[in-house]
């Protein structure tokens, strides 16, 4: 195993600890998620069920015999794992690589605790060298990707790519995010955005920093 996947089960390994008898997981998106996953099987018989943000995390809960729920019937979640594109020591990130972001927003957002885990490469001071994914309405994108030109972005279409929802991803270029929560606030009001991979007005509660040789929690 390489450095960069052994330090993602790390981080996938140091989160189980977070997972409580008896709860409803958020469950999120990404190669470090699918180690997260592969735990979370071997205790399926403790948790209640999963709340998944896709249907490829759909699809390996299911195969490791983890029911998968309905946000609308579980109520407030206790627990949140993803991954994460980018994150500072501030625990704002950049997410949507895998097109989910939309969703995995909306879980994050419903759940108490959100526990980001990456691998050390995903680690920046500065947030916008990963392309910012933006999931737009189809009919809007044109209109979206002039707007963010207008704010110094470089938006490039992620042509074959249709999100979970039905909708498109913008990916944002040539970004550097000084103020993120301020940035997510002003993307999120262009009409026809539906929302931006920028997880900062609501950061993780906890980042936990896989490597090699052990994990750093921030």
């Amino acid at each position: 195993m390489n450095a960069g996947n052994a330090g993602k089960q790390r981080a996938a390994e140091a989160a189980l600890a977070h997972v409580t008898r008896g709860s409803v997981i958020g469950v999120g998106t990404g190669s470090t998620v699918n180690y997260f996953i592969d735990g979370l099987g071997r205790m399926r018989d403790s948790i209640v069920g999963a709340v998944s943000s896709s249907s490829a995390s759909t699809t390996r809960l299911e195969a490791l015999g983890i029911e998968v729920m309905d946000l609308n019937h579980t109520g407030t979640l206790d627990l949140y794992v993803d991954g994460a594109d980018e994150a500072t020591r501030d625990r704002y990130l950049i997410k949507g690589g895998g097109a989910a972001l939309t969703r995995e927003k909306i879980v994050a957002a419903a759940s108490r605790r959100f526990v980001c885990i990456a691998d050390e490469s995903k680690l920046v001071p500065v947030l916008g060298r990963f392309p910012l994914p933006i999931e737009v309405i189809p009919m809007a994108r044109s209109y979206v990707a002039r707007e963010i030109v207008a704010r110094g972005g470089q938006p490039v279409w992620r042509e074959q790519c249709t999100t979970d929802n039905g909708n498109q991803i913008l990916d944002v270029h040539g970004l550097e995010i000084l103020d993120p929560p301020s940035l997510e606030r002003d993307l999120n009001q262009i009409a026809g955005v539906v929302t931006v991979g920028l997880f900062a007005q609501r950061p993780a509660d906890l980042l936990i920093i896989g490597r090699e040789d052990g994990v750093t929690v921030i």
